[in-house]
């Protein structure tokens, strides 16, 4: 089951966050009558015999249901959920919002406290990851651990910018069928190096149907936006301050180089290192198996705490 819960961001954004399952109940022989959470009751019970809260935050252009299969199995330990986050999914895309590093570390902020979740382990895939590192480097009393995922700390600058831009607007729109989408973004488009059905089945979820054929469920100038906000500036200052285990997971041929991947363990003050082979930036895509053995165990440490 996956029910929606609806979240009030900064600005007064309503962000849709849909939590996987029912939550594990606690165990009655170690705390007799104690039930579920519900949603706005603490998602770690005081005495430790709650369940773990797990905040999924997807990458630009994503939506909380690309960790579906994530959440599945992390729900028979953890009470896991995802965020919509502003200007994608089902959340709201309001023209003038702010599409800021600070709105978004703020609506991540405001997800833990509203849901009850902390302190929560944040799962971030690429600008989710930056933003579950900038939050825990804000409220350390809200996070228990960080998983980042294929994101780089250093700056991209406007050369990768611009290129972003040019990709936007090479897209044929709109496409007629769902079997477009996922034939261009899985073999044609011209900035894909080999066939990857997984990047097709990825860009499909965020399409939806409209009048003239199918088009993103988000709008490209806000996605623009949103990135100008982080490419010109470098994350390493921020990443010093996480004090919380922090697990950096990289794809072999994702957009995340082994070296920096291993610089950024080296100045998180607790980071540790894992990576999945015959991935590529969408690691939790591509090998979702491979995925998990990567880095549940490490949830499962932080659940202990």
């Amino acid at each position: 089951m996956v029910r929606r819960i609806d979240v009030t961001g900064a600005g007064g954004v309503r962000l849709a966050a849909w939590e996987f399952g029912d939550a594990p109940k606690a165990d009655p022989a170690k705390d007799p009558g104690e039930g579920t959470p519900d949603a706005g009751e603490a998602g770690d019970v005081p005495g430790g015999h709650g369940t773990p809260g797990v905040l999924l935050l997807h990458g630009l252009m994503g939506r909380a249901s690309h960790w579906a299969s994530t959440a599945r199995w992390l729900r028979e330990r953890h009470r896991a959920v995802a965020l919509d986050q502003r200007g994608h999914g089902q959340s709201d895309k309001p023209p003038r919002a702010a599409f800021t590093r600070e709105a978004y570390v703020a609506d991540a902020e405001a997800a833990v406290e509203q849901l009850g979740l902390g302190p929560a382990v944040l799962v971030g895939h690429a600008m989710g990851a930056l933003t579950a590192w900038q939050l825990a480097a804000k409220r350390p009393d809200l996070v228990r651990g960080v998983i980042i995922c294929d994101m780089r700390a250093s700056a991209l600058g406007a050369a990768s910018q611009r290129e972003w831009d040019e990709w936007f607007r090479a897209w044929p729109l709109p496409f007629a069928t769902l079997a477009d989408v996922r034939k261009w973004f899985g073999e044609d488009d011209p900035w894909v190096e080999r066939p990857n059905p997984s990047r097709g089945e990825f860009y499909a979820e965020v399409m939806t149907e409209c009048p003239d054929g199918w088009r993103p469920v988000f709008e490209p100038e806000q996605m623009l936006r949103s990135r100008e906000t982080w490419v010109y500036d470098a994350h390493w200052e921020e990443l010093a301050q996480v004090r919380c285990p922090a697990l950096v997971v990289r794809g072999l041929d994702g957009e995340l180089g082994r070296a920096e991947a291993q610089e950024m363990v080296r100045v998180l003050p607790r980071g540790q290192y894992a990576e999945v082979a015959e991935a590529g930036h969408l690691v939790h895509y591509d090998q979702p198996e491979a995925w998990r053995a990567a880095v549940e165990p490490f949830l499962d440490a932080c659940a202990a705490q």
